[in-house]
Parts: structure tokens; C-alpha cells; sequence
């Protein structure tokens, strides 16, 4: 594929098709340009199988935000729908409608509202709010959904690792496992998710951070088959690399030879003047291998050297050898805590794949249109109420308790201001007998989420930096009960409806339910027998 192809899929035709029949059809009847909002917000927390997440961490609008600015309907895009042709032979895209494509097939005419990058965030609640245009708006669903959820997926997941490793350093290096380019912006989520590094060297420059990186196998191989040694392989990366030297150490034995020569190049770097880093651990017991490694290492004067974990690691696994070390620690003396505050963790495919759970249940849902001045609420009804959207224009607060820990999200009418000075009642979104009552002095902030990031395709934020992110990331996850934290059944993190937003959405739902044809029951089949 070659840079102008490239470029043809990835820009504004980086979408689904229905997207644009459905944008022909509104201009047939007239309503392209009717104003329009559109929520997104995901249904689910990732639940991984023996593990769930209990919050998400929100990235990718910034770089949705600059590919927005970037994509139009120019004179290819046309053409490749011109092309374009139906079961019977005939052009899908009429001559009218592409022409207006070419005069408004830009993100220019939309608004938008955000949460910022790096903040906490918990189902059902919206998180984007697109306004404008009927058929553009609708035309940003696929990229908007394709950068919000695989971010946030992958954002998430760094901050559950990085829970799980107890704040200790996380390298991210994917690249090798993931899904094509993607894991590019699979980097940039998990650095702020967690992570504190890369070994993806484009990404980490383009962020302002150093990729980090130690060497493979293979290196050791190379002198093998070269007729050296495992130690003349340590030597020549020490001599290349004295003051970033971690030495992978399990290319033949760990405990036999890795770690017995890596000391003695270390014991020479020192001589030298230089203070290594540490080693690295790619295979075996690890947990066992870090306490060993750590009893050589301090006996051979290196008490502060590092232990880099390796080998399909996630906040599962993290815990399991946390768990395990503490255990056998404990059985030998050995202060557990020091050994776990020497290691760090080489985080790859589990992480850029979000392994357990590789997607986000991220929606972009219609929920009003403007009709003589007013906005007009829209929902879809459902079998299953948790599909049901919240209806109309909102806002969204989050509420603290006196312990200055967040207690729930409110999604409340656009015009409510509620203040921790006031009663609040707290709605659960689809079930009537569930509410709570907090009254004044139960709070100590409410604070509002979304900010306006567009106004007509004029962005009023600066990107953030990304240590920005990562401070709104720690600060958040900083505010939330530890429960809510936990890697096993975490507790339920409360996200409501103020009353009048409830009262709005009972009341679209009963009309709407009243417009349907009324469902007669079904006649018994005849050749089933019927009781008298």
C-alpha cells in the first residue's frame, strides 16, 4: 500500500458504509443538517474471566480529536464512492449527494464536549457528547468508537497492572504481539494508564519519554554459535552499553551460569566506575528466581541492582508471584517487601491485546435532535434496559464524600447545578426501587466532567502533556475506594440518574411504548393439543 492509499483508508473513509447510506438517506429527506447529539460512553467494565476490572481509565480523544481536524471529502474520497454501485448496476451515491459531501464533508461544523484524558471513568456514562450536524455526526461514529475504546481498553488494563506491581516500574513492549499500527496508539494508552515506559521508540519520542529496552535471546545465541560464551556475550554488551547495562540472564541457566556471570561483569563495570542496572528474568518460576536472585545479588554487594520481570505478564500473574514471594519470604526470613520494592515489569502482549477481554463495549448512541428551537430527547427501547441510552442533553458530576473519596457519578438534565451544599437523590439508571439519598454534609465536592474541547471544529484545549494524563490518572485512582480497586470481584462503583433526568427517561419510555402496536397473544398451534 503506498502513502496516497494509505492515506485514502485512513482518513474520513476510515469508516462503515452504513455510516454513509444512512448519511445519503438523511439528505434525501431533507435532515442532514439537522442539529444532532450523540453520546458515547461503554456498558461494561473489561471482565478479563478469573478477573474484572472495577473502573476504566479514558484515553484516545486527542488523537481523535487530530484526526478529525485532518479528514474531508476531497477529490479521491469522491471518487471511491462514485464507484460505488448497487445490486442492480447503479450508482449507490447519487451525483447530488456526493456534491454536497464535497462542500460539507468535514468534522468542521461539530461541537464537542469530553472528559479529559487520563480520568477515571465508569459505565453508562457519557464521556463524549458530539453536536452538529445530523449526517457528519453521524459519519464520526466508526473512528470515534475505534480510538475511544481501544485506548481506554488498553489504558485500563496498564492501570491494573500497575496496581497490581504496587507502583514499582512497567515498561510496555508490544509491538512485536500486536494487532498492526494499532499498537502504536496501544502504547501511547498504556503509558498513561501505567505504564512508565516503552521500548516502541517512534511513540516514546513523540511523547517526550526515552524508550527503555534490554536485549534478547538471541544476542547470547549469536556469541554461542560464534563459539564464545554467555559471559563474552555480557561483557561486550557491558562494554557497550556501562551505564545502562541489564543483562538477560535464562538463556542457558538462570541460577547455574545467567546470574553467576552477570555478577561478574557487574563486579567489573563496578571496578570501572559504573553502577549497573539489574537483570532480567524471562522464563521459570518467577517468583522463586526473584528471591535467588536477590539473595546472589546482595551477597555479591549489589543489594540495589533491579529485577526486571518478563514473560506474558498481566495484573494477574503480577499478583500471583507478588503473592508468592511474600509466601516463601516469609517461610525464610527474608523481608518480603524489600524484594518486591527491587522489581519491575516487562508488560507485552497481555497488555497491548488486553488479554481476557480485547474489547470495549463502547457506544455512540443518538440521544436528541433539535426540532423548532428545542432539543427533542431520543432513546432506543430494548429487552435488555442497560441498552437503553440515557435520553437528552446532560451533564455529568462526580460526587465525594467527607472522606474525599469518590462515592458516584451523576448524569443530571443540562440545566440541574447540583451542589454538595443540597439534597441529592441518586437514581439507578433502569431499576425504580433502587435509589439513594444524600443529604447536605454527606458530600465534600461534586465536580463536573465534561469539558468543551470543540466548538465548530475549533479546538478550545491544547493537547495535554502526558504527564498531565498521568497526574489526572494517579489523582483519580488516588479518590477511589479501595474496593472499587480490588483485582477480584470489585466492589460496584455507583453511577445515577439525578430525579428529573430518571422522570425524563420514564417518561420517553412510557410514550414510546404507548405508540406500539398492541401484541395480541399468539394462537395455540393446532397440532398441539390443548387443555380444557
Amino acid at each position: 500500500m503506498n502513502r496516497e492509499q494509505q492515506q485514502l483508508a485512513e482518513g474520513i473513509l476510515f469508516t462503515d458504509e452504513y455510516q454513509l447510506t444512512m448519511a445519503q438517506m438523511y439528505f434525501r429527506l431533507g435532515l442532514q443538517e439537522t442539529p444532532a447529539q450523540f453520546d458515547y460512553f461503554f456498558r461494561s467494565y473489561p471482565d478479563y474471566g478469573a478477573h474484572k476490572a472495577g473502573f476504566c481509565v479514558f484515553a484516545g480523544l486527542d488523537w481523535l480529536l487530530d484526526w478529525m481536524a485532518e479528514s474531508r471529502f476531497g477529490p479521491a474520497e469522491l471518487d471511491c464512492l462514485r464507484s460505488q454501485t448497487g445490486r442492480a448496476g447503479t450508482p449507490l451515491f447519487g451525483a447530488d449527494f456526493l456534491a454536497w459531501l464535497g462542500r460539507h464533508g468535514s468534522f468542521e461544523a461539530l461541537s464537542m464536549r469530553g472528559v479529559a484524558e487520563g480520568r477515571v471513568v465508569h459505565p453508562h456514562v457519557p464521556l463524549v457528547v458530539v453536536t452538529g450536524p445530523l449526517a457528519v455526526a453521524q459519519i464520526l461514529e466508526t473512528a470515534l468508537l475505534n480510538q475511544l475504546n481501544y485506548q481506554t481498553l488498553i489504558a485500563t488494563k496498564a492501570a491494573r497492572i500497575r496496581e497490581s506491581g504496587r507502583g514499582q516500574l512497567v515498561i510496555e513492549f508490544g509491538a512485536r504481539r500486536g494487532h498492526g499500527k494499532g499498537v502504536t496508539a496501544g502504547a501511547r494508552a498504556a503509558l498513561i494508564g501505567g505504564a512508565d515506559f516503552s521500548s516502541n521508540v517512534g511513540i516514546s519520542h513523540v511523547l517526550g519519554l526515552p524508550p527503555k529496552g534490554t536485549h534478547a535471546h538471541s544476542m547470547v545465541q549469536a556469541f554461542l554459535a560464534l563459539g564464545m560464551s554467555e559471559l563474552d556475550a555480557f561483557r561486550a554488551f557491558a562494554e557497550t552499553y556501562p551505564d545502562d547495562c541489564v543483562l538477560l540472564v535464562d538463556t542457558i541457566d538462570t541460577l547455574g551460569s545467567g546470574i553467576p556471570n552477570a555478577i561478574r561483569v557487574f563486579e567489573e563495570l563496578r571496578r570501572r566506575g559504573h553502577r549497573p542496572v539489574g537483570i532480567r528474568l524471562d522464563s521459570g518460576d518467577l517468583a522463586h528466581l526473584s528471591l535467588q536472585a536477590a539473595k546472589m545479588l546482595d551477597a555479591a554487594g549489589f543489594p540495589d541492582a533491579t529485577i526486571f520481570l518478563s514473560n506474558e505478564l498481566d495484573e494477574l500473574s503480577i499478583w500471583q508471584i507478588l503473592t508468592q514471594i511474600a509466601e516463601e519470604a516469609g517461610r525464610n526470613g527474608v523481608d518480603a517487601d524489600r524484594i518486591i520494592g527491587r522489581l519491575a515489569y516487562g508488560v507485552g502482549t497481555r497488555l497491548v491485546t488486553s488479554a481476557g477481554d480485547a474489547a470495549l463495549s463502547g457506544v455512540y448512541k443518538l440521544v436528541a435532535l433539535r426540532r423548532e428551537g428545542k432539543w427533542v430527547p431520543a432513546m432506543k427501547l430494548s429487552e435488555s434496559p442497560s441498552k437503553m441510552p440515557i435520553p437528552g442533553d446532560k451533564r455529568v458530576w462526580r460526587l465525594y464524600d467527607r472522606r474525599g473519596k469518590a462515592t458516584a457519578d451523576l448524569v443530571a438534565a443540562r440545566e440541574e447545578e447540583p451542589s454538595a451544599q443540597q439534597e441529592i437523590v441518586l437514581r439507578h439508571p433502569n431499576e425504580a426501587s433502587l435509589h439513594r439519598r444524600l443529604r447536605r454534609g454527606d458530600l465534600q465536592a461534586v465536580e463536573a466532567l465534561l469539558d468543551e474541547v470543540l466548538c465548530e471544529g475549533r479546538r478550545l484545549l491544547a493537547p495535554a502533556e502526558i504527564e498531565q494524563m498521568r497526574a489526572r490518572r494517579r489523582a483519580d485512582v488516588e479518590r477511589l475506594d479501595p474496593g472499587v480497586k480490588r483485582l477480584m470481584n470489585p466492589h460496584i462503583y455507583h453511577v445515577s440518574l439525578s430525579e428529573k433526568m430518571w422522570q425524563r427517561k420514564q417518561r420517553l419510555i412510557a410514550a414510546m411504548r404507548a405508540g406500539l402496536p398492541r401484541r395480541e397473544p399468539l394462537p395455540p398451534d393446532p397440532a398441539t393439543p390443548t387443555s380444557a
